[in-house]
């Protein structure tokens, strides 16, 4: 399928694939995919791996295999690459599912997940070091059970090791994140502003999972890291949790000065969501001068009629979209009339093909 106008609106009733195909996209463009944790659960039942493949403007052809067993294959122009981050950048996108609705009153780990995948849009490399990170906290937990019985001395000296590790990486991802919230946090305010009409101001708080003093700085931060797992040490032994890090970090969203997971309406958590994503999206296109790909996935039908004109009034003609929606009513105007249409029949021949 080639991609003519600038708007791609995917229309279907539920199951029939819309989803499959946004979320094609999002993979080839951040390497995650918002739905699955587990390239498994994106392979089809009866097969052993499943290819995407996309020729983007510069007619770069990027193609990212996904195998049940033996990892990724990530490939430019034909050509295998070392490593898959490499494929991010020729298909920057920006997506928003109905998913995201839970950002604001889920778990910690999906406003956690949310700015990593934000902070990797800035910067590839950071998934590095996010891998590291989750390595080396697996390996913190997997040395405590095994010196159980070891002298303590002899046990210290090896958590002393871990802990220089896991300080200057914890440090590194604290200041990305922090970074990136600082960034986003006037942008978001300008979108909840506009997308509530001025009723609402939202303010982005992060919460760090270490405590973090001073200015940013690397070495500092670093220090104080590493003297905090020190003084939990006891602690984690009892518990077996390790208590300091960026595992631990949390964002705080306030509308109108009050914390919105508390107290915000279903509106203002939506108009939100809204806000965060735009944000994201102008945060990307700004630093690199050109728009990324915005998904929208099925997200109209959890929006009242006026958050739907607002959105896409915000749009406009500056983004590539591609749009799912179980109905081409919720569209009018331009969005109708200009916009290429894709219907159930290609979607189901997607479906076999995949």
């Amino acid at each position: 399928m080639e991609l003519t106008e600038k708007r791609l609106l995917v229309i279907g009733s539920n199951g029939t694939g819309k989803s499959n195909l946004l979320e094609a996209v999002e993979l080839l463009g951040s390497l995650r995919s918002h739905r699955c944790r587990s390239d498994k659960d994106l392979i089809h039942w009866d097969e052993q791996r499943a290819t995407l493949l996309a020729i983007n403007n510069e007619n770069e052809s990027l193609e990212l295999e996904l195998r049940r067993s033996g990892g990724r294959l990530a490939r430019r122009n034909g050509k295998p690459l070392v490593r898959q981050l490499d494929l991010i950048g020729p298909m920057r996108c920006v997506g928003f599912s109905a998913l995201d609705l839970a950002l604001v009153r889920g778990e910690p780990s999906l406003r956690r997940q949310w700015l990593d995948r934000v902070v990797q849009q800035l910067e590839p490399i950071y998934g590095d070091l996010i891998t590291r990170y989750s390595r080396l906290l697996r390996q913190r937990s997997h040395l405590w059970r095994k010196l159980v019985h070891v002298p303590s001395k002899e046990r210290n000296s090896l958590l002393d090791a871990l802990d220089v590790q896991m300080a200057l990486v914890s440090t590194r991802i604290h200041r990305r994140r922090s970074r990136a919230l600082a960034h986003l946090q006037p942008l978001a305010a300008n979108w909840q502003k506009r997308l509530s009409e001025g009723k609402e101001h939202l303010d982005l708080h992060y919460l760090p999972g270490s405590t973090l003093e001073g200015e940013e700085a690397e070495e500092p931060w670093r220090l104080a890291v590493e003297k905090q797992l020190l003084s939990q040490r006891d602690d984690e032994e009892r518990l077996g949790i390790c208590k300091v890090g960026p595992h631990r970090d949390e964002v705080e969203f306030l509308v109108n000065g009050v914390a919105a997971r508390r107290f915000a309406s279903a509106g203002q958590q939506r108009t939100l969501v809204l806000a965060l994503k735009m944000a994201e999206l102008q945060l990307v296109g700004d630093i690199y001068g050109v728009p990324p790909l915005l998904l929208l996935d099925d997200v109209f039908a959890e929006l009242d009629p006026i958050r739907q004109l607002l959105l896409l009034e915000a749009v406009g003609e500056k983004h590539q979209c591609l749009v799912s929606a179980t109905h081409i009513d919720a569209f009018e105007g331009a969005w109708r009339h200009e916009s290429q249409i894709v219907e159930p029949e290609f979607l189901e021949t997607c479906r076999r093909v995949s």
